[in-house]
């Protein structure tokens, strides 16, 4: 078994991001300390002759391909070409390129954006080419199922140890809270905290949030119209959807343990056992918890603690009404994960608002967690 030490050299595509943070993070915690990172001004890793040229010089022994351009239901609708063509380049380039200079093992992110829109829950691998693609996302979604294929096809034809994992939702530190391009989480952290400035007439903060987040130097007498745009007032926050769509949640830092303990104990081979045809070998990582946007939003409003209403517009997408996925296979090797949501969206608040200049976490705010964590539990049950 191909198995990292902690000198052994690694290569972490996309160590900026919410994954490629956490996972960097959780390396150097492990005690790895030989991780190569590029940022976009060092290498563009949509250009093939950039990316070989980087190979030839480093030959990385292993690979964390967590590069990719995300985002929210707005960006997937408003970017379907630079979703699709970007991902392709990205995927193709660092797969082949693995392969070409003698990578051991190489680790690929997908997303469960693969899987049909109607597919049985829970989900499980190989529900996979079942059926149609959610329009919102197809582009992506594509972009996501060939690198699947590229890893799956090179381990066959060429022998290689490259193995795909396919979490659910994301979210934690480092995520993108432009409301423009925002996945669900972040933009709803980010509504709710500005609609709470607003009602306090915090416009200094507010007007700062827009600074540090869309890198706007705003008037103050702009700023009701400007959130208005998102659909946020002082007594009202607007989301997308009927509110009756379910997702589940996983934190980065989970993912970021997933994919380590994925990288030491798992191999290709390890998954093509009693299999007549060699398909669908990548592995699931999830909560096996759905939780509907109008129950996130309510969560996330609390932990804010904006007093407001919300107004859930159904004339917005809904995007796919449920995705729910199995990570039995990934369990039976031994991995589970350990951050709940409740916990991990209070996490994410914190870190956000101590980016923003909002003060470190304190004593009253962990009590804060456990009471509302045992609240929300008892609300649920």
């Amino acid at each position: 078994m191909n198995k990292m030490k902690k000198d052994s050299k690694i290569f972490l595509a996309g160590h900026r991001g919410l994954v490629g943070s956490a996972l960097l993070s959780e390396l150097k915690k492990q005690g790895f300390d030989n991780i190569i990172t590029k940022t976009h001004k060092d290498i563009d890793l949509s250009r093939q002759k950039d990316v070989e040229s980087f190979f030839e010089k480093e030959k990385p022994e292993f690979i964390f391909l967590c590069a990719a351009k995300a985002g929210g239901i707005m960006a997937n609708l408003s970017q379907r070409a630079d979703f699709l063509y970007e991902n392709l380049m990205i995927e193709a380039n660092i797969i082949n390129c693995a392969y070409k200079f003698g990578t051991k093992k190489l680790l690929f992110l997908s997303s469960t954006t693969v899987y049909p829109k109607n597919s049985p829950y829970p989900t499980t691998e190989d529900m996979l080419f079942s059926g149609d693609l959610e329009f919102t996302n197809k582009p992506y979604a594509l972009a996501k199922l060939a690198g699947l294929l590229l890893c799956e096809s090179y381990n066959i034809q060429y022998n290689t140890n490259f193995i795909s994992l396919v979490p659910i939702n994301l979210y934690g530190n480092n995520d993108k809270f432009d409301l423009k391009k925002a996945h669900v989480i972040p933009a709803l952290i980010r509504k709710f905290h500005l609609a709470k400035l607003l009602s306090l007439g915090e416009n200094e903060l507010i007007l700062k949030d827009i600074f540090i987040n869309d890198k706007i130097n705003l008037l103050e007498k702009d700023i009701k119209s400007y959130l208005s745009s998102f659909g946020i007032t002082k007594d009202e926050v607007e989301i997308w959807g009927s509110g009756k769509a379910s997702r589940e949640f996983l934190h980065s830092e989970d993912l970021a343990r997933a994919m380590i303990f994925a990288m030491q104990n798992i191999n290709f081979k390890d998954l093509t056992k009693n299999k007549k045809e060699i398909q669908n070998t990548h592995l699931n990582i999830s909560t096996n918890t759905s939780t509907s946007i109008k129950d996130l939003a309510l969560m996330i409003k609390d932990i804010v603690g904006f007093k407001g209403n919300i107004y859930f517009n159904a004339d917005k997408p809904d995007g796919v009404l449920r995705r729910l996925t199995d990570s039995t296979k990934l369990r039976s090797f031994g991995f589970k994960t350990e951050i709940s949501l409740d916990k991990g969206l209070f996490m994410m608040y914190e870190w956000y608002k101590n980016r923003n200049g909002g003060g470190a976490l304190s004593l009253c705010n962990c009590l804060f967690l456990d009471c509302f964590s045992k609240n929300y539990q008892r609300r649920v049950a």
